[in-house]
């Protein structure tokens, strides 16, 4: 049973680690659940620390995955319509079928709200857009990095325990 967990918390860490560039997987939840897997087993005794402060990390990132992208676009100028039309645009980009939908859907929410509610012109419209997308892409790097980090931890706590689990 321990290498079942083993193996299954080591495939939650590959998946998170790809989730951190897709979307529709919570790329570092999953890793944080290969962690949790890990500690499920029969050889590695429970560290609530580590188990607690990664949880923590999590949480406080899934908040700012959102904020991000309407931060990108504030800081590239973007009004409060902008921001609404990041924030609907993502949900929306989310949802859609369509390929890299959480780029497009922040970048043209953010298009529609500075052109046609704010009355921006377009230069600035398509500044405040740009945001949005490196807002989406600075979060996807920040989480990719989480999830290598949660891999080394999960790789760490292998080695430590290698001679009982193997």
């Amino acid at each position: 049973m321990d290498i079942f967990l083993l193996i299954l918390g080591l495939a939650c860490m590959l998946v998170g680690i790809l989730g951190s560039f897709l979307p529709v997987l919570p790329g570092i939840s999953i890793s944080w659940l290969g962690i949790v897997l890990l500690y499920f087993t029969n050889v590695i005794p429970a560290n609530y620390w580590v188990l607690g402060i990664t949880l923590l990390i999590v949480i406080l990132f899934s908040i700012a995955n959102y904020v991000l992208p309407a931060k990108g676009t504030q800081r590239f100028g973007g009004s409060k319509a902008g921001i609404w039309g990041t924030n609907i645009g993502l949900v929306v980009g989310l949802l859609a079928p369509i390929p890299l939908g959480f780029i497009i859907g922040p970048f043209l929410g953010a298009l529609i709200g500075e052109l046609f509610f704010d009355s921006k012109n377009a230069k600035e419209a398509l500044r405040a857009a740009t945001g949005s997308v490196l807002g989406i892409l600075a979060s996807s790097f920040i989480q990719f990095l989480l999830c290598v980090i949660y891999f080394g931890i999960f790789i760490s706590i292998v080695w430590e325990y290698r001679a009982l689990l193997f």
